[in-house]
């Protein structure tokens, strides 16, 4: 059936993001790029040429025509995050499954009114955090779970940073405080946000708050920031991002009996496989085994698995009649409310605020 009928995918805008999802809806073997619209027929035509689309797919002029287009099932929305409550909610009222660049919305109020159009739509709603979607994500689950091997988590380190360059730093839309005001923080921050929440299965800490010393630009967006995550039983992680040193993806868990560790969290430096450590503790000061490094191959690379386990979901909707998985509503949402409670603490002077759900 999904060979026979892929999901026909929209995208709305031409950001460089959409450049890679682009080429990861072409391979996935249940989707196909139908249709791509900018606010400039010129720009979107530009953009089919550079990026070799098929003589087939549609051109827009526009976002509204994307949506009035009764062919597209589904949509990827990479536009800056103030516009994603608007095109979120008109996207699900027009019956299409929505695919939503991160950070999702400004605030979990946005989010909401996106995740209430889906639902009352019956549309499935996803984020774009591709990581998660990749067989090494599951095989570290696999061992995080296993409290016999690894023990309790109790502590999480995670950075995600890369160095802008001049032109970034005065015009990418993320240093824009009427485009993507959430800056670093909902950019690289998520990422960091979203592998701690995951670790510990998406058990919402009971305070955070934000680092001293956070960088902002003159505009007033957020360009490096930390936080510390705490749990009611003791369990902390520290998230670091930034628009402002160079590029590291690190994450550190530490259990009672093991260190995972792993240093291309968000994107592995190959596409076909990817890798992590794991150091088993025997007894203090002695390591059994030495670090085992572990290599996960991957037929296809994490963003066109992303699009495959959309596409996937969307295919049950439309062909048997199934209803949404809400679970990628919920990590969302979790993911959104601790992004909100590090601005609310930056904003409150890093004061500790109360996660409340």
């Amino acid at each position: 059936m999904a060979e026979n009928h892929p999901i026909q995918f929209g995208i709305l805008g031409c950001a460089e993001i959409a450049k890679k999802v682009s080429r990861a809806i072409a391979m996935a073997p249940n989707s196909t790029l139908y249709a791509i619209g900018s606010r400039s027929i010129d720009k979107a035509k530009r953009f089919s040429a550079e990026n070799n689309f098929p003589s087939g797919v549609k051109i827009y002029g526009s976002y509204d025509e994307v949506l009035e287009d009764e062919s597209v099932d589904a949509v990827y929305i990479p536009l800056p995050t103030s516009l994603h409550l608007k095109w979120g909610v008109m996207a699900a009222e027009k019956k299409k499954h929505v695919l939503l660049e991160k950070p999702v919305a400004l605030n979990v109020g946005e989010l909401d009114e996106i995740l209430k159009a889906c639902e009352a739509n019956g549309v499935q709603f996803m984020d774009a955090t591709m990581w998660m979607h990749h067989p090494r994500t599951e095989k570290m689950k696999d061992i995080l779970s296993n409290r016999s091997l690894f023990g309790e988590i109790r502590s999480i380190h995670s950075i995600f940073s890369y160095m802008g360059k001049n032109n970034f730093l005065e015009n990418d839309i993320r240093v824009k405080p009427d485009l993507d005001a959430l800056g670093a923080l909902g950019d690289t921050g998520w990422y960091c946000i979203r592998m701690s929440l995951w670790a510990l299965d998406y058990e919402l800490p009971k305070t955070v708050t934000a680092h001293r010393g956070p960088i902002f630009n003159k505009l007033g967006v957020n360009l490096s920031c930390g936080a510390t995550l705490l749990w009611e039983d003791g369990k902390v992680a520290n998230i670091h991002c930034s628009f402002l040193s160079n590029l590291n993806m690190d994450v550190s868990i530490l259990g009672t009996i093991g260190k995972l560790r792993l240093s291309d969290f968000v994107i592995p430096f190959e596409e076909t496989e990817a890798s992590f450590s794991l150091r088993l503790a025997d007894r203090w000061l002695r390591w059994d085994p030495s670090p085992d490094q572990n290599v996960v191959l991957t037929d296809l690379p994490q963003e066109a698995r992303m699009v495959t386990e959309f596409a996937r979901l969307a295919i049950k909707i439309r062909d048997f009649g199934s209803n949404p998985d809400k679970k990628w509503d919920s990590i969302s949402r979790k993911t959104q409310l601790v992004v909100d409670a590090v601005k609310a603490s930056m904003d409150k002077g890093f004061e500790p605020i109360e996660i409340v759900s």
